[in-house]
């Protein structure tokens, strides 16, 4: 079956996921962490993307993030892939593949549904029971929106910006944000669209993507056998 073409639009959000081969682990100590982080910044720097949102977890990895030139996401991507499995076979001398094929993306309505992806990728080690609150998982960057922590790849995107006048406002209505957590419906369809690689949006926004890059944006044709979704 040939692949799905990327969405390459500009200054339109998507949520990507890149997982390690076969659902094994791609980070094993601290400095893994922090290594791929500086990897993400210089490529995002280099290639033209804003990095809203994101979360390591121990076999994949969650990114929010705005292309700002063409085939931004996509170089970027490739970019800190190639030079953090160097890294991993080199300081654990090992060799061979480290992901699990391509990344997948999903385009995101940003007016309506943006916050939503945000909460979702940083409440992903809440829902992996791997801690209780957001706030207590490093790796992820709640910590920069909710509570103002320097943050090397974080980049505030408008729609969070708008959730006051001041960095203090903002925080504030980010953290009140997360005071319930998504309903289930929420998360499936989040999951779905990422694990399919279709649109997170209003009918009305998917006729305007399809109509921009003449690819369906909706799920197929019912019979179709689903893809096992991951978990979180």
């Amino acid at each position: 079956m040939p692949r799905k073409k990327r969405f390459h639009l500009l200054s339109m959000p998507q949520h990507i996921i890149q997982r390690g081969n076969n659902r094994q682990a791609c980070f094993f100590a601290e400095a893994d962490y922090s290594y791929y982080l500086e990897a993400l910044r210089i490529a995002a720097d280099k290639y033209g993307c804003r990095i809203h949102a994101y979360v390591l977890m121990t076999n994949h990895v969650h990114l929010l993030a705005t292309p700002d030139k063409e085939y931004a996401l996509s170089s970027m991507m490739q970019s800190v892939g190639r030079r953090y499995v160097r890294y991993i076979n080199k300081e654990y001398r090992r060799s061979g593949t480290l992901w699990e094929g391509r990344f997948k993306a999903s385009l995101i309505q940003s007016e309506r549904y943006l916050l939503t992806c945000y909460r979702y990728i940083e409440m992903n080690p809440v829902r992996a029971n791997m801690v209780k609150h957001p706030a207590e998982y490093r790796w992820s960057s709640y910590r920069a929106n909710a509570q103002g922590a320097i943050d090397i790849v974080r980049s505030a995107h408008e729609e969070y910006r708008r959730l006051g006048t001041t960095a203090v406002e903002r925080e504030a209505a980010y953290r009140a944000l997360f005071r319930n957590h998504l309903d289930s419906g929420t998360v499936h369809d989040i999951r779905h669209a990422l694990n399919c690689e279709l649109v997170v949006g209003s009918s009305r926004f998917k006729d305007q993507i399809e109509a921009m890059t003449n690819r369906p944006v909706r799920q197929g044709q019912p019979g179709r056998p689903r893809k096992k979704e991951s978990e979180y």
